[in-house]
């Protein structure tokens, strides 16, 4: 059901969440998110803490400025050297975070390599002093988001949850897949009921909601709350699509024409961002397959957006197609 929900010393009217996403969780994905959505916050893209540290300047447009009317935010770190989450944690506070989050999910090799991520699953102890870390360092509730890990075995995931608990983490958001799985492989919503039992902190669930059934079998593993991510691209208003459905309310989905209005105003957004045409258009192409999940003549759509390379063109793109 949707309630509350309780994080720490914060309170949110709702129980959805809009998760980070690689490529696309900058403030103006985030404000769209809100204004037509309202999910209890949204998340940045995860940000290195090293890079935090050394080239601030580099990372700001992207993964740190904040559109003053989008709602709260819970900026995600990743990293695997206590000392420097401690520092890339006090930052972030001063940045006017509502909340930080570890990522101990990413299963990407680069992230890996370096100790971080999903790799950070299979030290419990290094794992126990990064949130130390966090949490010494902050007085926001802090989080840790993880993937079910190794083959399941009940041992491996209890020194998981014993390392989250003991460490003094808020709340804990796991995607029910293992690092190795792909996204055609089902969530293992017993995996993400294995963590409600197990701890005593809320536990949010993530992974394949997009309509209101997969909400209904996400809450059913008891978890406090959910967190939308991929279904969140080109439809900000999900967030209240699936609170009025579950409630069995009516929902007015936008029109076409509405939908190529909000993803010109995404890019305009991204435009007065980043200070330029040439990255927001390239973002456009990125964006332009979920806009259009819809419409009949999505292909043909796609195949223009990618030949565009000014905001002049696009906008009559969009005006031939979104009708």
């Amino acid at each position: 059901m949707i309630k509350p929900l309780h994080l720490g010393n914060k309170t949110f009217p709702v129980n959805i969440i809009q998760g980070p996403l690689a490529g696309v969780s900058c403030a103006p994905f985030r404000f769209l998110t809100w204004k037509y959505g309202k999910p209890a916050f949204s998340c940045t893209e995860m940000i290195s803490c090293k890079a935090l540290l050394n080239k601030p300047k580099k990372l700001y447009h992207r993964y740190i400025a904040k559109d003053p009317n989008e709602g709260p935010i819970c900026y995600q770190l990743f990293g695997n050297n206590p000392e420097e989450l401690a520092t890339a944690t006090e930052i972030i506070t001063d940045y006017g975070a509502d909340l930080i989050d570890l990522n101990c999910g990413c299963p990407v090799k680069k992230v890996r390599r370096q100790g971080a991520g999903s790799s950070l699953l299979s030290d419990a102890p290094k794992l126990y002093k990064m949130i130390c870390a966090m949490k010494q360092n902050t007085g926001l509730p802090v989080s840790v988001k993880i993937r079910v890990e190794g083959n399941g075995e009940e041992k491996f995931n209890l020194d998981i949850a014993k390392a989250i608990s003991d460490a003094g983490a808020d709340f804990l958001v796991v995607h029910g897949r293992r690092w190795t799985e792909h996204y055609e492989t089902p969530v293992h919503h017993d995996q993400i009921q294995f963590f409600v039992e197990q701890m005593k902190i809320p536990v949010i669930g993530n992974g394949d909601i997009f309509c209101v059934n997969s909400l209904k079998k996400m809450l059913a593993t008891g978890c406090a709350g959910v967190m939308l991510a991929r279904a969140g691209v080109g439809q900000p208003w999900l967030t209240q699509k699936l609170i009025a459905e579950i409630n069995q309310q009516p929902f007015i989905s936008p029109t076409p024409k509405e939908i190529g209005s909000i993803f010109l105003e995404h890019v305009r957004l991204l435009i007065e961002l980043f200070g330029e045409e040439r990255f927001a258009i390239l973002q456009a192409r990125k964006l332009i397959k979920y806009y259009a999940r819809g419409l009949h003549n999505k292909k043909d759509l796609c195949i223009d957006v990618y030949a565009c390379n000014d905001l002049d063109t696009l906008i009559n793109i969009c005006l031939n197609y979104f009708t």
